[in-house]
């Protein structure tokens, strides 16, 4: 905890002082954007409504020290080169920017920062990393429950799914920043009668709410992260919709895992929110049930089971096209606490690097569905409509079982905690089309 955490700082960017922003002066989160007519990305920090060009901040003398060989850094058009530098850097960087935009910053030095400032409404804004890998798990025991019920209802989890984070590795050259189109994907799904599958588009197209973790400071191959050493290697989160295609998921689904009905796309909010700004929302890691096996010792570290948790609520809306005709907004699907999950960010990157692998600056490690035992806290339509039996009901008399052409997810997620303002996570939208409509991306 340092000064950029305190609650009572506020900010000479007026909309950063708006209770219900998702950027005031204790986030500033980091993306990647463009101005319009622009061709080449740069660094950004979100604070209000704005854009802190960071690049432009450090050509005009505004960063010393460390905090100024970190602006550096972002002198590229993705984040990885900051990624890969001492989280040092990271926090001291953070502060630099979080004393330039206080309201007691003298007023010559405000008009410097002015000069670098772009509203959000004139930028587009980009994938923030260069993602080398991508790996997705299922740390929800809820989640995993509720699917497992689905399909085994007397035996829902397999033996190992308490002792072991289960994951498998994603497709990252199809990891697409917010506001990308959906395309329905094709694919082969089980037999209906005469004993051959079928091609065509998925009919049960889905959302996942997740949360991502961006990897900063990688390890060297064969070098595992220790669990009390992860946090170092953690640079931030965003959200995270991992689409998928669950008829075509059930039938490649056997006997290896999911594949061409997960690689068609997933969609990542725009702003990685650090760790370190979310320093005050930490709580305790998720706890066990009693009879539940402890985590073996290389995923196991008291301070992480003290602090492992993050007090995050992630939402996920729909918007049909028939609402959007009438104009009425978005209707909220479910709400869920990213403190409900089984396995805590440490206890993934542990076991990620265990054999091992490396991780490196810029990789992305989602969390898998964020679920709650509450039907209102399930994160996908497979739980919501318990695999299309049970359909939703919109108000605009429509129902869903699983998404149609021209609905749109619009994931939310934010901090709070008592003695601490609310910090938002920004938005991961994303709009299904046929595949016709390709072409429009």
């Amino acid at each position: 905890m340092n000064e950029t955490h305190d609650p009572a700082a506020r900010s000479w960017v007026t909309s950063a002082n708006d209770p219900n922003t998702d950027f005031p002066i204790q986030n500033l989160p980091f993306g990647v954007f463009t101005r319009q007519h622009e061709a080449t990305p740069r660094v950004g920090i979100a604070v209000g409504d704005f854009v802190l060009d960071v690049a432009a901040c450090e050509r005009a003398g505004l960063f010393t020290g460390r905090a100024e060989t970190a602006a550096r850094a972002c002198a590229g058009s993705s984040l990885n080169a900051l990624l890969a530098r001492e989280p040092e850097d990271w926090s001291q960087l953070r502060q630099a920017v979080h004393r330039l935009l206080r309201t007691d910053r003298p007023a010559r030095d405000q008009a410097l920062v002015e000069q670098v400032l772009v509203p959000v409404r004139d930028v587009r804004l980009h994938l923030p990393v260069i993602i080398g890998d991508y790996t997705d798990f299922y740390a929800s025991l809820a989640h995993a429950t509720h699917v497992g019920r689905m399909w085994r209802p007397n035996d829902p989890l397999l033996p190992n799914y308490k002792f072991v984070p289960v994951g498998y590795h994603g497709r990252a050259s199809s990891v697409v920043v917010s506001g990308t189109l959906i395309v329905r994907p094709h694919g082969q799904t089980a037999p209906t009668g005469d004993g051959v599958p079928s091609f065509g588009p998925t009919a049960m197209l889905d959302y996942e709410v997740e949360l991502g973790f961006i990897i900063g400071r990688g390890n060297q191959l064969g070098e595992p992260i220790r669990i009390d050493q992860a946090d170092r290697h953690l640079f931030g989160v965003c959200l995270v919709n991992d689409w998928s295609a669950r008829d075509m998921q059930r039938w490649e689904s056997q006997p290896l895992g999911p594949f061409l009905s997960k690689s068609l796309l997933t969609s990542v909010s725009p702003w990685i929110v650090t760790f370190e700004a979310l320093e005050p929302y930490r709580v305790p890691a998720f706890a066990r049930p009693s009879g539940d096996p402890p985590p073996l010792p290389y995923l196991h570290d008291d301070r992480d089971m003290q602090r492992g948790g993050l007090a995050l609520t992630l939402e996920a809306f729909l918007s049909t096209a028939a609402m959007r005709r009438d104009r009425m907004p978005p209707m909220r699907l479910s709400r869920g606490q990213f403190s409900d999950m089984y396995w805590t960010a440490a206890q993934l990157v542990a076991h990620h690097t265990s054999n091992g692998c490396n991780v490196r600056p810029g990789d992305l490690i989602a969390s898998g569905t964020v679920s709650g035992v509450a039907k209102d806290a399930r994160g996908c339509l497979l739980e919501l409509t318990w695999r299309g039996a049970e359909p939703i009901t919109l108000p605009t008399g429509e129902t869903r079982r699983f998404l149609e052409d021209e609905d749109e997810v619009i994931m939310r997620g934010y901090a709070a905690r008592e003695g601490a303002p609310r910090i938002g996570l920004g938005e991961c939208r994303g709009r299904v089309v046929h595949h016709a409509q390709a072409d429009d991306r």
